[in-house]
């Protein structure tokens, strides 16, 4: 039975090679020389087709030499007819320029969706054998969206996590962002994350991508780590004809009331024979912005020392409270460059090849001001230092109070501000080739993800006072008792330390593909395709922490150094919230601490050593499929992928003595292998031209973070805790059932409705439990199982059934429900708990925007809303940590001032919706953090010539 499958391929190969025929290669563009993906072609006579590609190309084979009419079939579009004559052992040329004019049907004018924009990526989804999401960059254009993440948040079941105001991680069907992938053209993006595998959306912009690429059901020829879902962004290929486009623009940021600045600009071409073609293109983006934010952590225990022995506290049933309060002022400013080359080459009519670049480099400076107000220990809290009133409220106590300025060194990368530099790469040779009947693509690639933050400065006063606590939860707030002990000259200099952090992950990959026709079943079409393909990587996190001890006394009070007051009655919290005074950047970032003679420098292991590690991750597939079209309306694609891991990793072991001091580390080596065998089918069938219906059954897995398996131990004798790696995890896996049907309308739109179930087993989550020393232990483990079951439902439809001037409305909705269990996610008892979702599933999703568009100008409002969903499993319901829910609103409008000229205005987040993070229940805050509203503007040029 095993060699069944080769000897099939070999007979077929044979066959096929033998028998006299031709095959028929050709490329679909419009008539500004803009290629046509998603396009269907027919030999009817002979029930044979293709679809084109990504980049509008299409390949036929084993056609019999003879006279043939193609028929082009595109949604919102007549059929187009063209005649080939193929000729045995040659390949046909066939191309095909959709002239948009002449081709509309019924000669509707589609203004919102036409064939510039969604019906590109509508009739790609509408032809792929998998349940998919396809946007196009023109559909992207449409939103107000900067960065890659917040375009992919429109997309249905899908919502992202925050990060400053912008979509960073993100969350497809409700699972969290390591267990999905990011691919950029089919390789997998590094993440310069240190302690996840999180890619970085906001990194990337929106105008750089052409189309992107989401996989709700992965065939057996993609990746398998996706458990959730596979998110491939495909960069822009080269025109068929000269096309040049910019943009500039500026705008406010209502936060700081500064400004923004962006621009870009695309010119591609292809030579006069059409071998060569290339586009090159250039983003950059200048954001000078902020935000307010509020935290606080909770606890329901309260001690005190009642007779003056440390030992032997006594307890006071009170409602939770504050333990901790801060209030944090962020001044950032994001610069976002980026830069892409690509280039292809055609051999001749049967080989083409292609090499694809793109450079994304990220500063972020950030200078942070924090007010960190925490209630003294137990022992530290006599009877009289606390009050608690009739029903149960802590409402005074004393705390420890702390301002802390970050930043970093005066010079003119840094300018005084923490930088964090981060970059992607991206660099991919590939090649397409047709040998006989056999097809073949191969691409070999590097990547590499980094994050550099030198001189990373924090400058620290503390202070002791009482506090008033006003026992609201959603809005915690504590104000000192007395305000002159208070006041922030009084602080004395508790902490100047400097870090440096460096995290690094390198991705080689290479692929080859094979496919070859294999006809199963009479007159229809069908084939074989098989390949393998490799991924090296390596992540490597080097960090460090100094410690520096003033030796003259200017520094020993907070009121002896520059300072600067930051409290802002616009504070987006409210104007109760003032933040006060703190050291000011420029004197921080100009301390000479290198000169001996003024600050005495120590070394701390302890604070950057666990965190330190290096993994080398190998992974090898190989998959077999076959795609086949039962009947003239039902095909099915059924195929097996096998995927073998080797992990190699570093890390460190770090004990503190009794007394808290650092007693010394040791370097830890781990190995972990596994295998995974992944079979999956997927059925398609075609009710009609417009109506298709999909199965799919399949299996995917997601790897541990790399933070998570690395072997490193962390022992601190005085606050007897112990921190752990765990080598020995699994990776999670997910059989997954999907089940989608699709309506397309002639006008360019969809309905749809799906429903999928996911059987998750291994997830993993931190473990808390005391050893039998009664040492807190915190630890990653494999939990026992879980399930999410989940409906989507998708409508975009221009409203050119309405009479007048409303038949330029169009709308755009999406919604997403999931419910879900998880199994084996233990206390801090050892008990297992039975009222958790899965971390990371947020139970509603919903999408709207309503738009309006005509030859002139063209308007959106946009609506984006994700539930609330426990993001972090603490060691009891008590401590678990939710993200919130979020709402936002969008505006955007454009003017076509002529042909070629547009103006743009964009309005973000008009709903000035925080991120907000509760804890144990929704109105106990933990995090809230206002962005407020964002305005850009600007114009567009773009000018094509075939």
């Amino acid at each position: 039975m095993k060699y069944y499958f080769a000897v099939l391929l070999l007979i077929s190969f044979t066959v096929n090679t033998l028998a006299q025929s031709g095959n028929i290669q050709g490329v679909i563009t419009d008539d500004n020389g803009i290629t046509v993906p998603g396009a269907t072609i027919v030999i009817e006579q002979l029930k044979k087709g293709a679809i084109t590609d990504f980049n509008g190309k299409f390949t036929i084979v084993d056609v019999p030499e003879g006279t043939y009419t193609l028929v082009f079939q595109y949604l919102g579009y007549a059929d187009f007819e063209q005649e080939v004559i193929v000729t045995a052992s040659k390949t046909t040329t066939a191309n095909i320029i959709l002239a948009s004019k002449s081709t509309k049907l019924n000669e509707v004018e589609v203004y919102g969706f036409a064939l510039g924009s969604q019906a590109r990526a509508l009739n790609t989804q509408k032809n792929k054998q998998n349940i998919s999401n396809i946007v196009s960059t023109d559909q992207i254009g449409k939103f107000p969206d900067a960065n890659i993440g917040d375009a992919v948040k429109r997309i249905p079941g899908i919502t992202m996590q925050v990060d400053q105001g912008e979509a960073r991680n993100i969350i497809v069907r409700g699972l969290s962002p390591q267990l999905n992938s990011v691919t950029l053209n089919g390789s997998r993006i590094p993440s310069a994350e240190g302690d996840n595998r999180n890619v970085q959306m906001d990194l990337i912009p929106a105008d750089m991508i052409q189309t992107i690429e989401v996989n709700k059901a992965v065939t057996p020829d993609m990746e398998a780590d996706a458990l959730g879902g596979s998110v491939n962004l495909i960069t822009r290929t080269s025109p068929q004809g000269f096309r040049l486009s910019a943009t500039a623009g500026s705008g406010l940021n209502f936060i700081t009331n500064k400004r923004i600045l962006n621009g870009s600009f695309l010119v591609g071409d292809r030579s006069k024979d059409n071998k060569f073609g290339w586009v090159v293109s250039a983003s950059i983006n200048d954001n000078d912005f902020g935000s307010d934010n509020v935290e606080a952590e909770w606890e329901d225990k309260f001690e005190y020392n009642a007779n003056d022995d440390e030992d032997n506290l006594e307890e006071v049933a009170v409602n939770p409270y504050a333990k901790v309060f801060e209030i944090r002022e962020y001044l950032v400013q994001r610069v976002r460059r980026s830069f892409s080359a690509n280039l292809d080459y055609n051999l001749d009519e049967n080989n083409s090849i292609y090499l694809k670049s793109i450079y994304n480099w990220r500063d972020d400076r950030e200078n942070r001001f924090r007010l960190e107000n925490e209630i003294l220990d137990g022992e530290d809290i006599a009877p009289g230092d606390f009050t608690v009133d009739a029903n149960g409220n802590l409402t005074s106590f004393p705390v420890e109070a702390k301002r802390q300025s970050k930043g970093g060194i005066d010079n003119s990368r840094s300018q005084n501000t923490r930088l964090e530099d981060q970059r992607m790469q991206n660099y991919s040779l590939g090649g397409n080739h047709l040998a006989n009947n056999l097809q073949i693509n191969w691409m070999a690639s590097f990547s590499k993800a980094s994050e550099e933050r030198l001189n990373e400065r924090y400058l620290e006063y503390e202070s002791e006072y009482g506090v008033a606590f006003t026992n609201n939860d959603n809005k915690p707030l504590f104000t000192a008792l007395d305000a002159n002990d208070s006041a922030y000259n009084n602080f004395e200099i508790s902490e100047l330390t400097e870090e440096n952090q460096y995290t690094e992950e390198k991705d080689m990959n290479a692929f080859v593909n094979f496919q070859l026709p294999l006809n199963l079943f009479d007159n229809e079409d069908g084939n074989v395709k098989f390949g393998a393909r490799g991924r090296l990587k390596n992540k490597n996190r080097k960090n460090n922490f100094v410690e520096y001890s003033p030796e003259g006394s200017e520094f020993e009070f907070l009121g002896g150094i520059p300072t600067r007051s930051y409290s802002d009655t616009s504070f987006g919290a409210g104007k109760q919230y003032a933040i006060g005074s703190f050291a000011n950047p420029e004197f921080l970032g100009s301390l000479n601490l290198a000169d001996s003679n003024l600050f005495e420098a120590e070394d701390i292991p302890e604070e950057y050593l666990t965190a330190n590690f290096d993994v080398d991750e190998n992974v090898y597939a190989g998959y077999a499929m076959t795609n086949q079209n039962i009947t003239e309306n039902l095909s099915v694609l059924v195929g097996i992928r096998l995927e073998h891991t080797k992990i190699n990793s570093t890390g460190n072991e770090i004990i503190f003595d009794e007394d808290g001091d650092y007693a010394g580390t040791n370097e830890v080596m781990a190995e972990n292998t596994y295998t995974n065998v992944l079979p999956g089918i997927h059925f398609k069938y075609n009710v009609n031209d417009n109506t298709v219906l999909r199965f799919a059954w399949t299996n995917t897995i997601a790897r541990p973070n790399y933070v998570d398996l690395v072997p490193f131990r962390e022992v601190n004798n005085e606050d007897e805790e112990i921190i752990l790696g765990n080598s020995d995890l699994k990776p999670a896996t997910s059989m997954n059932f999907d089940l989608m049907g699709e309506h397309y309308f002639k006008s360019v739109g969809i309905l749809s409705a799906g429903v999928f179930q996911k059987s998750i087993q291994d997830f993993t989550y931190v473990y808390q439990y005391e050893d039998e020393n009664d040492y807190e232990v915190y630890q990653p483990f494999n939990g026992d199982d879980a399930s999410i079951l989940g409906v989507e439902f998708a409508l975009q439809r221009q409203l050119d059934f309405l009479p007048g001037f409303a038949k330029n409305f169009s709308i755009y909705l999406n919604y997403t429900y999931l419910t879900s269990n998880a199994n084996g996610i233990r206390n801090e008892d050892g008990e297992e708990r039975t009222d958790l979702d899965l971390p990371n599933t947020a139970p509603n999703m919903f999408n709207a925007s309503l738009g309006y568009a005509n030859k002139k100008m063209s308007f959106r409002l946009s609506g984006n809303f994700s539930d609330s969903y426990v993001d972090e499993i603490g060691g009891r319901a008590f401590e678990d940590r939710y993200y919130d829910k979020q709402f936002f609103l969008d505006f955007n409008a454009s003017v076509n001032l002529n042909k070629n000229l547009s103006f743009y205005l964009d309005v973000n987040n008009i709903t000035n919706q925080p991120l907000r993070y509760f804890q144990g229940v929704s109105n106990r805050t933990m995090q809230m953090e206002y962005y407020k509203t964002r305005l850009t503007f600007g114009v567009k040029y773009d000018i094509f010539k075939k």
